[in-house]
């Protein structure tokens, strides 16, 4: 499973435009399991029936 994702990641890496060895990628990999992991977790504390606000208001801002 480890070398699919690893896989993956060489693929999202070239699609950047870098063209890492396999050692870089072994070392990114834990930093960007970890980040899916936050962006996870992020996901969970956003309810389904939540939206983003249409705008807002600098306090303070002159209004022209």
């Amino acid at each position: 499973m480890v070398e699919e994702l690893i896989e993956n990641l060489r693929i999202a890496s070239k699609r950047a435009g870098l063209d890492l060895s396999d050692d870089e990628l072994e070392r990114l990999f834990p930093g960007v399991n970890r980040a899916r992991k936050q962006a996870a977790e992020l996901r969970e504390l956003i309810a389904a029936g939540d939206e983003p606000a249409a705008h807002f208001n600098v306090p303070g801002a002159a209004r022209k």
